[in-house]
């Protein structure tokens, strides 16, 4: 159990000091992820930036992920939960674009002007403050192997195993606090879990010595 996110990112920040895990960037998944993420990109001493993606969601059910989608396109699909349904490939590329779309104006909002920063040849940290399914997570780590990094570490702070295990498949490494084997919800870890408004968590990435009122 963790008290709040900045318990949860200075114990993950020592969890991925411990394992010697260098970083020339580290990406923040919004909005949650970003107290961790400022925590983290300090321990490392490196800058902070934002990585977005949004779930595609189901027809008829848009809170079951059949995918995700980066801002820049990037996209993981759950085939297995797209042949059970049997959605069609139209839907498919029509989400693909309305859900790309949507992950770049976040992107955008966050960084308020600011180019993203290139990761071409960079070991990136990629943190967020809990992994449940892991479909955002997949959408995320593919925009940044595609952007080219040379080296990709997950870290957070609580998920399922299983969802853990499979985001392996994503990354070069995982560093993950705690792996609660009945895992309901991320938010049932934290004492305290609010949610993080899109100002603060600008406030995070904006400055290097931000501290939550």
């Amino acid at each position: 159990m963790f008290d709040d996110r900045t318990d949860a990112g200075e114990q993950l920040a020592a969890a991925v000091s411990s394992r010697d895990i260098e970083a020339d960037v580290v990406l923040a998944i919004p909005r949650g992820g970003l107290p961790l993420g400022r925590i983290v990109a300090d321990e490392v001493g490196a800058p902070l930036d934002v990585v977005v993606a949004k779930k595609i969601g189901a027809p008829g059910n848009p809170e079951l992920a059949i995918g995700s989608v980066a801002s820049d396109g990037s996209i993981w699909l759950n085939e297995e939960i797209i042949d059970q349904l049997a959605v069609d490939d139209k839907y498919v590329e029509t989400q693909q674009e309305e859900v790309a779309r949507a992950a770049r104006e976040k992107a955008d909002q966050y960084r308020a002007g600011r180019d993203p920063i290139d990761l071409e040849g960079k070991r990136v940290l990629v943190v967020d403050d809990g992994v449940a399914t892991g479909a955002t997570t997949r959408g995320c780590l593919r925009r940044v192997h595609n952007a080219g990094a040379s080296h990709v570490t997950l870290a957070v702070p609580v998920g399922p195993p299983e969802a853990i295990e499979r985001l392996r498949d994503e990354t070069d490494a995982v560093v993950c606090v705690e792996t609660p084997a009945w895992f309901s919800a991320v938010g049932q870890f934290y004492r305290s879990f609010g949610q993080v408004s899109d100002a603060e968590a600008m406030q995070y990435l904006n400055s290097d010595e931000f501290e939550p009122a």
